[in-house]
This record gives structure tokens, C-alpha cells and sequence, in this order.
């Protein structure tokens, strides 16, 4: 069982941290301020160490400089604020392990510790063993498993297309383009498809690409060597190397710098990746999942994303479906859902009332699944009887029409047509997304025709 060190001034958070890492099976130690964790420290067994950015007695960066100069084998994951982004690049150049923000999403955070821990280990075992790298592997795979939510197939026209071009693309060798809106699981189609694969006993290595600092790039994706730059104390494996034999999960590839994808098509064709500082190239083998909800074509043409990079990526593409597309299976997550929140705050809630389902079923869900699942959970957190009611959900969804796919808003010809789109512009707030859903159209159509009106947001 591996032992964390949790070092958070927030009681209430601290605790409800504690508690959900310890029903995943680790042994949590908390300290309020840094003198309390530097006495944990000091007493020894401990693995890993997550740590808030600001502390009553310091702050995290002394921590992880007390850890670098007495205990540089833990990892540590500094938490930040989203405005503490230069806390975060300055964390991981004085050797944390990586940060994430606040307010922290546990399954991130459960990627995060599993990948720290996993290192650590290989890293003991090629010093001290001679255990092979592959057993490693195989126990990061089932650790992931472990923690990660099944992909839910649904029964919708739009889910029995998706199913089938996992079905018949996950057993290829072939990279993958995942186009879709925020929340609609394309991480969850890519993990499918690595456990339909043959690589499903080896790592899936899940990547936020516009998570990365620019600055930390190069480290982050390729490793480094101790010494490579100020703030490297030990060496550091890039997410190719942790990822080799199985399949690296690129969410977000449009957010990558044109520096960085032009490293990232030469290591994709070579099959090499030369670490920060070594002149050492290491050998990789492995397949490419990419996601994106950004129209990469139209990227290309504003020369803001590479077109051979796009073309290698892009081998087989699958499209991802609305929430409001797939009305079928809305119950079907919304029970999924429940069982999980239930899980998680040690509830017994058994559904919604039929009027709350009546107003789910109206609502158009923006957020997709994601959204779907936060408001689930928050119901169940809210209620204090066995039915959530009406009177629980959002107001923007208790308030809600007929879903707005339904009226009759579409473009007809060119005399209307440049007024019907600046007015889906004005009504969902500029969001091109939301707008071209409002026309019955895709995002791609929509770019074009801003371009032809010469329409700029």
C-alpha cells in the first residue's frame, strides 16, 4: 500500500481528500503546515507527497526544495489556484513531480499519483531488481483500470455508430483523430480503444496538451536528464517513454506551440525521443490516440496548426456526439451517474422525480457529459430524501424549453443568411459551437461562412 503525505491548511478539503484516497486503497497522512510535514518527512515511509501551494508556516516551493536536498526519490504534486500558474512552472523547474489545479478533479489527480508512483517504482526496480520493466507496466495499466470509469456504450443510433468504429478501428495499429465538443468522453472512447486493442495489457498514458506550460514542453513529452537545466535533480521519463508499448492519449492536440508539433511529428515518424539535455535517442513504440474540439482544417489555413502533423494524426477520425444528440441514452448516464455520486458521498439517493426528469430531458446540455455528471452529483450532495426534486437542479435547467435543436432556426438562403448567423452569435455570446448548433450546421460550415462574410469575433 502506498503511503501519501497530504499537505493542505484547508481542514474540510484536507479531510474529504484524504477520504477519497484512502477508499482507493492508499494510506494518507495529512499535515496542516509545512513544520508538520517536515517531522512526517523526517520519520520516513513516505512515497509520494501532494502539497498546496500556500501553507501558514511557507509554502510548497520550500517543501519541495527541503524534499529535493533530503529526500529527491518522492515525488511531489504541488495543487495550485488557476492564478498561480507561475507557481506552477516555477514548482516544476525547482523537480516537482507536476501540479494541478484547484479546484481538483479527483480522476486527474488519481492519473497523476498512479503515473508518480509508477515511475518511482521502476525507477527502484532498475536500480535494486532485476524485474522487468513489462510486470511494471501491466500493474500502471490495472492501477488506471482500477480507477477510471467504464466507457458507457449507450443505445442511441449516434452511440451504435460510435461503438462500431471503435469496434473496428481499435484492433489496428492505425492513429486516431477524436473530434468532438468538450464533455462529450472522447478520453473515454480513447481509453476504449485501448483496451480493445493489443496493446491493452501495456500503459494508456493520458495527456492534457493544453495543460503544459510552454516552457515545460519538451520536458514533459520527451523526459530529461539530471542537470539538464536549473531545477533538474534527477532525471525525469517524458510521456512518449511511459507510454512505450502502449497508447498515448493527446487531449487537446490544437493547444500544442508550432515548435512543440514540429518535436512531435519528428518523434512520431522516427520512433525516437532524445530527452532534454542527453544526446542519447531512446526507441519508442507507441500508438497515437488524438483528440481536439477545435476545427484543426481551419487551424491549418490560419497556419496556427501543421497539415502533416494533422494528416499523420488523422489516419482514422471519429466524431463524437452531442449529449443532445443521443437523447436515448440520457437516462441511462443519469443512472450511471447516480450510482457513482452515491458512491463517492456514501448516499443511498435511488432517482430523480418525474418532474426533474421531465426537466432534464428539455434541457439542452451544453456541457455534454461532463455537465450531466457534475449536476448529478451535486443533486445527490443537495438531497436529503431518496428522490431528488425539481426544486434541486439548476435554475437554467429547471427553466428550460424544449431543447433549442428543435426550433426552427436554420439557414435558408444568402439574403438571410449572414443576419440568421450574426444573431446565433449574439444569442449564445460568440460561442462558435453553440452557434452553428443553433443553425443546423457543422462548426467547419460555420468557419467558412464567417470567413465569407468576413464576420470577425
Amino acid at each position: 500500500m502506498s503511503k501519501i503525505l497530504l499537505i493542505e491548511d484547508d481542514v474540510a478539503f484536507c479531510k474529504m481528500l484524504e477520504t477519497f484516497l484512502g477508499k482507493k486503497g492508499f494510506e494518507v497522512k495529512s499535515a496542516f503546515t509545512a513544520g508538520e510535514a517536515y517531522k512526517i518527512l523526517d520519520e520516513g515511509s513516505t512515497d509520494l507527497v501532494i502539497t498546496d501551494v500556500r501553507l501558514p508556516d511557507d509554502d510548497g516551493l520550500s517543501i519541495l526544495n527541503f524534499i529535493k536536498e533530503k529526500y529527491s526519490a518522492i515525488p511531489a504534486i504541488l495543487m495550485t489556484g488557476y492564478a498561480e500558474i507561475n507557481k506552477a512552472v516555477e514548482a516544476m523547474k525547482a523537480g516537482a513531480f507536476d501540479y494541478i489545479s484547484k479546484p481538483v478533479r479527483p480522476d486527474e489527480l488519481l492519473k497523476i499519483i498512479d503515473k508518480a508512483l509508477n515511475i518511482q517504482e521502476n525507477s527502484k526496480n532498475t536500480s535494486n531488481t532485476s524485474e522487468p520493466k513489462q510486470n511494471l507496466k501491466k500493474k500502471s495499466v490495472e492501477v488506471a483500470s482500477a480507477t477510471s470509469t467504464n466507457f458507457i456504450k449507450g443505445v442511441s443510433d449516434a452511440a451504435a455508430k460510435l461503438n462500431q468504429y471503435v469496434d473496428l478501428v481499435a484492433p489496428t495499429t492505425m492513429s486516431i483523430l477524436i473530434i468532438g465538443d468538450s464533455g462529450t468522453g472522447k478520453e473515454y472512447v480513447a481509453k476504449s480503444i485501448h483496451d480493445k486493442s493489443k496493446r491493452s495489457d501495456q500503459p494508456f498514458i493520458a495527456v492534457d496538451c493544453g495543460a503544459i506550460p510552454k516552457e515545460l514542453a519538451s520536458s514533459e513529452f520527451f523526459g530529461h536528464i539530471k542537470g539538464s537545466f536549473t531545477g533538474a535533480v534527477t532525471d525525469k521519463v517524458g510521456h512518449f517513454e511511459a507510454a512505450n508499448g502502449g497508447t498515448l492519449f493527446l487531449d487537446e492536440i490544437g493547444n500544442l506551440s508550432y515548435e512543440l508539433q514540429v518535436q512531435l511529428l519528428r518523434a512520431l515518424q522516427e520512433r525516437k525521443v532524445k530527452p532534454v539535455g542527453s544526446n542519447k535517442e531512446i526507441p519508442v513504440d507507441i500508438r497515437v490516440v488524438a483528440a481536439t474540439n477545435e476545427d484543426l482544417e481551419e487551424a491549418i489555413k490560419e497556419n496556427e496548426f501543421r497539415e502533416d502533423l494533422y494528416h499523420r494524426l488523422n489516419e482514422f477520425s471519429i466524431e463524437m456526439p452531442r449529449l443532445s444528440d443521443r437523447q436515448e441514452d440520457l437516462m441511462l448516464f443519469v443512472n450511471v451517474f447516480l450510482d457513482q455520486a452515491n458512491a463517492e458521498l456514501e448516499k443511498e439517493v435511488t432517482g430523480f422525480s418525474d418532474e426533474a426528469i421531465e426537466a432534464l430531458k428539455r434541457y439542452d446540455w451544453p456541457g455534454n457529459l461532463r455537465e450531466l455528471k457534475n449536476i448529478v452529483k451535486r443533486s445527490v450532495l443537495l438531497t436529503q430524501d431518496a428522490i431528488i426534486p425539481l426544486k434541486l437542479l439548476p435554475r437554467e435547467i429547471m427553466l428550460s424549453k424544449e431543447s433549442i435543436k428543435d426550433e426552427p432556426f436554420a439557414l435558408f438562403n444568402s439574403k438571410n443568411e449572414q443576419e440568421l448567423i450574426l444573431d446565433a452569435l449574439e444569442k449564445t455570446g460568440g460561442n462558435k459551437s453553440k452557434a452553428a448548433r443553433l443553425l443546423n450546421i457543422d462548426r467547419k460550415t460555420l468557419y467558412n461562412k464567417l470567413k465569407h462574410y468576413d464576420i470577425k469575433l
